[in-house]
């Protein structure tokens, strides 16, 4: 089904059970799967493969190339039903390549106002917020997490299950398997803590009172020569739990893999 108001080239190729939705542009040697559907004002250029299980959102742009839920390259997977789930206003440049989920989680996620620059890999079962914006070449095993406004440089390598928190700045070719806490930069071989990411919140328009709260708590996860349990413990004895300091405190407690260290 195809809605109003679409420009569809007459090389592309959409099955009969693709919903399009209005003001939907499809560039020549473009393939949509039945099973697909496409939300209002996308504009999916040429040579784009979107595949069964896709469910896309509002006024994505998809660039050249780019493969959208394709089958987990996951040994595990038997074909069961899942699928990939983009939201509205996001940036997919050239060749990114996005897999749907698997048994494990049931689906691939990506949320909204995202930028996903050339040839970025996001494998199944991942889940990524609000926001991000995530540089070239960059590589997201299955089931990894990335948290609203987290900046992730080019060419970076992220081991499975891996989380990353919110507005977290990682360096360019920083490879780690590893929880990164919301709020701090990380870079160097191997990854380490590298501080706050201060200009990142400047701009969101953090306060100087809620940056002062964020350096205190890493102050202690960090520097105090404590283990994480015993920070976390220091933490909770002489801090106030603010909003933001629960959501540090929370993540690092939940860590399966544990965090990055300084």
């Amino acid at each position: 089904m195809i809605g109003n108001n679409c420009n569809i080239h007459p090389l592309s190729i959409i099955a009969e059970g693709a919903k399009i939705g209005d003001n939907v542009t499809v560039g020549p040697f473009t393939k949509i799967d039945d099973n697909v559907v496409i939300g209002d004002g996308c504009n999916i250029m040429n040579g784009v493969t979107i595949f069964s299980g896709t469910r896309m959102g509002q006024n994505c742009r998809v660039f050249p190339n780019a493969v959208i839920g394709a089958i987990p390259q996951d040994l595990k997977f038997r074909g069961e039903e899942t699928t990939c789930e983009i939201g509205d206003n996001n940036t997919i440049r050239e060749c990114v390549t996005i897999n749907r989920g698997t048994a494990s989680r049931g689906k691939t996620v990506v949320g909204n106002g995202n930028l996903l620059m050339a040839y970025v890999h996001i494998g199944h079962d991942c889940v990524f917020g609000n926001n991000i914006i995530v540089s070239n070449a960059c590589q997201f095993a299955g089931e990894v997490e990335v948290n609203d406004f987290a900046v992730i440089g080019g060419g970076s390598l992220v081991h499975q299950f891996t989380r990353v928190g919110r507005y977290v700045m990682v360096q360019g070719g920083t490879r780690f398997g590893k929880d990164i806490p919301p709020y701090v930069m990380i870079g160097r071989e191997p990854a380490a803590f590298e501080g706050l990411n201060l200009i990142g919140l400047k701009r969101r328009g953090f306060t100087t009172a809620q940056i002062g709260e964020a350096q205190e708590v890493y102050k202690y996860l960090y520097q105090s020569g404590l283990n994480t349990t015993q920070a976390l413990e220091a933490i909770a004895a002489n801090m106030e739990r603010t909003e933001l300091v629960g959501e540090i405190v929370d993540f690092v407690k939940s860590s399966q893999r544990g965090i990055i260290r300084g």
